[in-house]
């Protein structure tokens, strides 16, 4: 298509690059001053609490934002992805993960077929499984209840489970429904990541849950056999069909591994990796340690966002003002990056998920249409809970590159704590910061306050803070399954938001293939070289001469190799 069909050129879209001039001219130590605006910019939805009055932007500024969303069709393209329309248009596939969380009585169809019954029935399997692996009617090879999991998997079958089950792993509820109970993530092809998921672990207590739609990853398939070698020498090969199962849709191949097909959990080509969590990726191992009535309220959770987003008019829609406004910023004001900063260390793996889910749908240089890219589009998402990031890399973002923050806090902690005679609980402590700090940076200290606090004159330029640097706040009732579930949702529809309004596709991801494409000829050339001692040929001068320090190594594994497990 001709690009008169990117966003750039129409007119809302130089509007706001008029209106950038303006906003220059602003101070958000000004702008804070203007309590009708701060209002005007605060929305709450289900006790979720957005401000977002500490962005660079005035009340036209989302007026004009607005009319972007209106010209590129915002509200049309969200329709579209709940219909069930095939909008990851290159690889012609719908885009539904909202179908993985819908009550049970909800009508979504791909290809005209309503595919909520179908996302139900695995979710009844998952839960009549994870009751009898539970209740310990499921026993192992040697008649041992099973008590520990391994789930392995990698990029969107490893990193949304794992920031679910790390917030849940402080919860009073899940504790109770996780006693006695261990779930561990593999995801790395590094051995030393095999090591540390079975350190302490019994074969005869474990089960392997292989995450892999295709069954054919590289490194989660290694991992696998690994596992399943790890089983098999210690219980027997037949051991296998009773300490792993799947999550695929090869059940060929997931047969022909060792694993009962019965025992394997669906899931669909309209479920992009990064999106799987809510699908059985994530709710059988998540089941599997804290029972699906806690997971199914993880579900509701996403589903109540889903609805909220749906029909929610734009400028009380949480996702789509935060979709919005990182536009502005990426787009207009020219800020590449986001710092996401939850104030719970049970987010702590939060931040790594989103990276994922940001990045990988939205790190493209063409439009859907394939046209390339007049703009910045995307974003580097990175973060740390607070208050660990204030005494990392909070200096760059107070005096340093301006990054938009998004601080997210919750009022009531999952772990209360009080000290007799201190001032504070521990939670106020933490939540003292989560207050500050977007107030420091968005008002700043000037040269003027310094001198009048008798600060040394050859310092002033070094303790001055410029300020005038965005973010937003989102408050939290309490974490647990239900939140956890909104705060994805949120961040997974502010994703798709960015995308509809830069013109991209946000559910396709060609970025890995090319790396993955060139490890296979170099995993050709180390066996040839390892085990015939072939030189390395058909590579650049810098990869060959890296290659052949990496070979000249001594390796643990004799040239007529026997099977090498960690020593856990």
């Amino acid at each position: 298509m001709a690009s008169s069909t990117l966003i750039c050129n129409t007119e809302p879209w130089k509007d706001l690059k008029a209106h950038v001039e303006e906003i220059k001219k602003t101070h958000l130590r000004d702008l804070m001053n203007d309590t009708e605006r701060c209002k005007s910019m605060m929305v709450e939805f289900d006790e979720l609490f957005l401000d977002y009055s500490r962005q660079c932007a005035q009340k036209d500024t989302l007026d004009k934002l607005l009319e972007l969303a209106e010209a590129a069709q915002l509200k049309q393209k969200i329709n579209r992805m709940f219909n069930g329309e095939h909008i990851n248009s290159t690889e012609d596939r719908s885009v539904l993960h909202v179908a993985l969380r819908a009550p049970r009585d909800k009508v979504i169809s791909s290809d005209g077929k309503n595919v909520v019954p179908e996302v139900w029935k695995v979710l009844d399997k998952i839960n009549e499984f994870s009751e009898r692996f539970r209740s310990g009617s499921w026993v192992g090879e040697t008649g041992k209840a099973l008590t520990d999991v391994v789930a392995v998997g990698i990029g969107g079958s490893f990193l949304g489970p794992l920031f679910v089950h790390t917030a849940l792993q402080t919860d009073p509820e899940a504790i109770a429904s996780a006693k006695g109970r261990q779930l561990r993530f593999l995801a790395n092809v590094d051995p030393i990541d095999v090591a540390r998921s079975i350190t302490g672990l019994n074969p005869e207590t474990t089960l392997v849950v292989v995450v892999s739609k295709t069954f054919t990853t590289a490194e989660t398939m290694l991992n696998a056999r690994t596992l399943r070698e790890w089983i098999s020498s210690a219980l027997g090969p037949q051991a296998v069909a009773k300490h792993m199962v799947a999550v695929s849709t090869n059940l060929t191949l997931v047969e022909k591994f060792g694993i009962d097909p019965k025992n394997a959990f669906a899931f669909w080509d309209w479920v992009g990796g990064r999106y799987s969590v809510c699908s059985a990726v994530g709710v059988l191992p998540l089941s599997l340690q804290y029972g699906f009535s806690v997971v199914e309220k993880f579900l509701k959770g996403a589903s109540s966002i889903d609805e909220h987003f749906y029909s929610t008019q734009f400028d009380k829609n949480l996702p789509v003002l935060l979709g919005l406004l990182s536009v502005w910023n990426v787009s207009f004001l020219g800020y590449p990056a986001r710092a996401i900063l939850p104030y719970c260390q049970a987010l702590e793996k939060f931040a790594p998920h989103i990276q994922q889910v940001s990045m990988e749908s939205n790190g493209k240089g063409v439009s859907i249409d394939g046209v390339p890219l007049p703009f910045e589009a995307g974003e580097i998402d990175f973060g740390e809970p607070g208050t660990n990031g204030q005494h990392s890399f909070y200096q760059l973002i107070h005096q340093g590159r301006i990054i938009p923050c998004d601080f997210i806090g919750v009022a009531k902690s999952q772990q209360p704590v009080y000290l007799k005679g201190e001032m504070v609980s521990n939670h106020d402590e933490l939540m003292s910061n989560f207050f500050a700090q977007p107030d420091a940076l968005a008002y700043g200290k000037t040269p003027e306050q310094l001198l009048s606090e008798k600060v040394p004159k050859h310092l002033i330029p070094h303790k001055t803070f410029s300020g005038n640097r965005p973010s937003i706040s989102l408050l939290l009732p309490h974490l647990n399954a239900y939140t956890v579930g909104q705060l994805l949702a949120i961040y997974e529809h502010r994703v798709a938001v960015e995308g509809f309004l830069w013109g991209i596709n946000s559910f396709d991801q060609w970025g890995v293939e090319l790396g993955k494409s060139l490890a296979t000829q170099v995993r050709k050339q180390l066996n040839a070289s390892r085990t015939k001692g072939d030189p390395i040929e058909g590579f650049n001068y810098s990869t060959a001469t890296v290659m052949t320090k990496y070979l000249e190594a001594k390796s643990p594994i004799s040239s007529d190799p026997v099977t090498l497990l960690p020593k856990a």
